[in-house]
């Protein structure tokens, strides 16, 4: 009992850790992320109120007033934007999410030089002139229309600045905190390398501003948490939202709390104080967006209605804080948020207004990381508690009634305290380790897979072993009829190699050669039959079925000449002899099993058309060649392969003669001049058992002495010298019979 607790306290202790590494930030991991940022997600959408708030309302630059009034809108369409606002519907704050970079002096300019040329001469123009440049500067009517009115106009901050730009384009309000003063305050401000302000005039006749950028939107993309001060240039300037508050609130005083209250000494920080409103915070002085429900739950009203004074319900505008921004998709102002992945950026910073107001913003306390470990470590230790005491099912029942604890638990501080706790983290970590525990008590899986790889661990790759493992009813001990392929490889010239080398040096060099050609197989899921000194045999289709065996056999076998090759260098520095395989490969009908005696059993293949596969690599070395299979083989590879056709031969013990060929690989990956002359060679092959010796002779003699010649070809030339003088008759079929092995 003590042994099974300590095992479960490990099992607990193990993945606590990993989990704590994520906690910490040392060790970030997204899917854990986006685990916690689901949870979060899901406990706004089960509890935003779902209603407007009636202080806030949305004048849109949408669709409809893009389509009456055109786009861009001139500033003077803006100026009386404005006047409409706040004389006609008598709104208390307005602030806009459009920021005024450029100047609108275009029909000013104009005017000028119509009438300092054109016009110059004619009286009753130039006695109008002064107020036909009023008239037409527009900029200077909407600068007049922000003049004393509680507006914000805002303006962006940009996190990186290129070498070749600005870092600082058009004019900013002044910071809600001067350098100097900000020096005081021992806060991680997001910082911003460079800013976009509006056009000067403007941003004068307006002094109140605030940025719209969000520079801490999460990994996935989503507006979840937004700040509202960031820091530029030493000085802290406010939020669009956080501005727009401040100016309803008859501009207070804004400050930063701490915990305890001695900024030098804080621990943390706590809240952001806007007059007697305190503003939950975080760390970086950001909120988290208090969402009232989906996209459009504010009251919209099209700004065209408002510019032509037809707005359907004018009390709707009485004394509100409006906020102009567009829902119109041409101008790209959309979001993703947890209540919708598509969400209107105004609406945004409306949310945070109205959450700001009425007191809903929640809290993500600094020491977040510490609550969440220590969930952590209560479910580890309850989990090996339970696992090492009680039986499964009650140790699941435990399991359970934590998670219900920790979701009840977290929705009672969400909705009760407004404090955000961790969730998605803690209940991943119950179901995972959980999990851990379940399959360690749970042996029957495992000692089928101890089985399986005890049986099957010395012939297949550990990939496979897991496969079986998975299927266990595809596996069979007993003896049966299967479509397989073989191969057998064995290495050229290794008696007179043997007698030449120490055989402490010989071990060595077949124990190098053979890890690397067992590695070869084992990478293409072929199951080692034996090693027979010098020699591998191996197969494909057993234990598990492979439809693709005489595929992946032939690749084995071409990477197992390449993977010799790739010892050269090694065995030339220690002084051995550089090997040369020969591979042979042959598919069909094979029996596989446990075949053995009582004394002793193996897994292995039986059969003709394993004779044929261990005959054909014998004749790897009679034709100069590395590698050659069956036509069977070949019947059964894919059709974008190419092979060379060797010759067409009766082996030993084997009465039906075989064509057999040598593998080259997908057709495509062969250079033109390759195919060219395998072409060139079934030409002369055919003539050649039609017995036209002549034209053989000439094709094969023309591929000899090209440039890609062919040991092969030359063999073909002596065969046809002495066919010549010892004609096989009209009944020949082309074979060449051996009479060895």
């Amino acid at each position: 009992m003590q042994k099974r607790s300590l095992i479960r306290l490990g099992i607990s202790v193990a993945l606590f850790a990993v989990f704590v590494l994520h906690s910490g930030r040392w060790l970030p991991m997204r899917l854990l992320d986006l685990v916690e940022a689901f949870t979060y997600d899901t406990r706004i959408l089960l509890t935003v109120p779902g209603t407007p708030d009636p202080r806030v309302v949305i004048v849109d630059l949408d669709e409809r007033s893009l389509a009456a009034e055109g786009w861009p809108w001139p500033r003077y369409k803006f100026a009386k934007l404005v006047n409409q606002l706040f004389d006609r519907y008598g709104i208390a704050v307005l602030g806009f999410d459009v920021v005024f970079a450029e100047p609108d002096d275009g029909a000013s300019r104009l005017w000028e030089r119509l009438s300092s040329k054109e016009f110059a001469d004619i009286p009753e123009i130039a006695a109008r002139s002064e107020q036909i440049h009023a008239e037409l500067d527009y900029d200077g009517q909407f600068a007049a229309a922000l003049k004393g009115r509680s507006v914000v106009l805002p303006f962006f901050f940009k996190p990186t600045v290129h070498e070749d730009e600005p870092a600082s384009t058009g004019e900013l309000c002044a910071p809600l905190i001067d350098a100097q003063a900000a020096r005081l305050y021992a806060v991680d401000f997001v910082q911003a390398a460079g800013a976009g302000g509006n056009v000067a005039r403007l941003q004068q006749a307006a002094p109140n501003c605030g940025f719209f950028d969000n520079p801490l939107v999460d990994a996935d993309g989503v507006y979840r948490r937004v700040p509202l001060l960031q820091a530029y240039d030493g000085a802290i300037y406010p939020s669009l939202a956080l501005s727009v508050t401040r100016l309803a609130m008859g501009n207070p005083a804004v400050d930063l709390e701490f915990d305890p209250p001695d900024i030098r000494t804080s621990l943390h920080l706590e809240r952001l104080r806007i007059g007697t409103l305190q503003v939950p915070v975080d760390d970086r002085v950001a909120v988290y967006v208090p969402y009232r429900g989906p996209n459009r739950t504010f009251r919209y009203i099209s700004a065209v209605d408002v510019l032509r004074g037809t707005v359907a319900d004018p009390a709707a505008l009485s004394n509100a804080i409006v906020l102009v921004g567009t829902t119109a998709a041409g101008l790209l102002d959309l979001r993703s948020a947890p209540v919708g992945r598509v969400f209107t950026g105004v609406e945004v910073h409306a949310n945070i207004v109205s959450g700001m107001l009425d007191g809903r913003i929640r809290q993500k306390a600094p020491y977040y990381a510490g609550i969440e470990v220590l969930l952590l470590l209560a479910v580890a230790l309850t989990l090996a508690w339970a696992f090492s005491r009680l039986t499964a099912v009650f140790s699941a029942a435990v399991g359970l009634a934590l998670v219900v604890a920790i979701v009840v638990l977290a929705f009672a501080m969400w909705s009760g305290a407004r404090f955000i706790m961790p969730m998605g983290v803690p209940v991943a970590f119950t179901f995972l380790l959980f999990a851990a525990h379940l399959l360690y008590g749970y042996f029957i899986e495992s000692r089928g897979k101890r089985e399986i790889s005890r049986l099957f661990g010395q012939y297949v790759p550990p990939e496979l072993v897991e496969e079986m493992a998975a299927r266990p009813e595809a596996i069979s001990m007993d003896g049966e009829s299967r479509e397989m392929s073989v191969l057998f490889s064995d290495v050229r010239g290794f008696t007179s190699i043997s007698e030449k080398m120490e055989a402490r040096e010989l071990a060595e060099l077949m124990n190098r050669l053979l890890t690397k050609q067992t590695g070869v197989i084992q990478k293409h899921r072929g199951t080692i039959d034996k090693y027979m000194g010098d020699a591998v045999m191996a197969f494909w289709g057993a234990p598990l079925p492979d439809e693709a065996h005489a595929l992946h056999a032939m690749t084995a076998a071409l990477d197992m000449v390449r993977a010799v090759r790739e010892l050269d260098a090694e065995f030339l520095a220690r002084g051995w002899p550089v090997l040369r395989i020969g591979v042979g490969i042959n598919s069909g009908k094979m029996n596989v099993g446990n075949m053995g005696s009582e004394f002793r059993m193996a897994y292995t293949v039986m059969g003709d058309a394993v004779n044929l596969g261990s005959r054909l690599e014998g004749l790897t070395r009679t034709y100069s060649v590395d590698v050659i299979c069956s036509e069977f083989t070949r019947n059964a590879a894919p059709s974008d392969w190419s092979f060379r056709e060797i010759d067409r031969v009766r082996v030993k013990g084997r009465a039906e003669p075989v064509t057999i060929y040598e593998p080259m690989g997908p057709k495509d990956a062969l250079d033109p001049g390759v195919r060219e002359d395998l072409a060139r060679q079934r030409g002369a092959m055919q003539l050649y058992r039609a017995q036209r010796w002549e034209q053989a002779e000439v094709e094969f003699r023309r591929l000899r002495d090209g440039a890609r010649s062919h040991p092969l070809y030359g063999l073909f030339l002596e065969r046809i010298a002495w066919l010549r003088t010892h004609p096989p008759g009209a009944d020949w079929d082309g074979a060449f019979t051996f009479t060895t092995k």
